[in-house]
């Protein structure tokens, strides 16, 4: 029976740790990407754009663009426009801690039984989640062909350094399957 009772946060933390980082992608499974060889970007619609963060984020996608053969160029002959979203909600996460003990049957001078107490305690805490974005369209047609989404719980303590870490292993796991395998006949 302890072992269930430890078993069970065990399980739980891991789980939580699998579904921290999420990562879909989807494509234009018409689309020839090996002809896309340079990308410009472009300005997604978005709310009070932090100038700092967008500089961070930009450099990181630019880096992992040029692990895929891709080169950024401020020329209206651009391949694809690339542009990006960010998304920040919260979850409230409930925490409950039991403490048992107690003497089961055959402890102690009374052998017929058992006694125990239980103590429940709950805190509740708020998590931030974030997602981003990242969206390719080929410049000839205006449609888009390329969408990856990323979604990770944001440690809110974190250095810089580890934030900007964490989107680039984030950015890497997105365009994992890019360019997608062109499957032939």
């Amino acid at each position: 029976m302890k072992l269930i009772r430890w078993f069970a946060p065990v399980f739980l933390l891991l789980a939580g740790m699998a579904a921290a980082q999420d990562v879909r992608y989807n494509y234009d499974k018409t689309v020839d990407f090996t002809k896309y060889k340079t990308y410009k970007w472009v300005e997604m619609k978005t709310s009070d754009k932090d100038e700092m963060v967008d500089k961070q984020i930009k450099s990181s996608i630019e880096a992992a663009l040029a692990t895929k053969g891709l080169t950024k160029t401020d020329s209206d002959n651009a391949d694809l426009f690339v542009g990006y979203q960010v998304a920040i909600s919260t979850e409230k996460q409930v925490n409950t801690f039991s403490s048992d003990f107690g003497y089961g049957a055959g402890w102690g001078y009374y052998r017929g039984g058992g006694m125990g107490s239980t103590t429940s305690t709950s805190t509740t805490s708020t998590l931030y989640i974030g997602s981003l974005q990242l969206d390719f369209y080929d410049v000839s047609t205006k449609k888009a062909v390329w969408r990856a989404v990323g979604t990770k719980e944001i440690d809110t303590k974190a250095k810089p350094e580890k934030r900007q870490k964490n989107l680039a292993k984030g950015l890497k796991k997105m365009l994992k399957n890019y360019p997608p395998e062109v499957k032939k006949g």
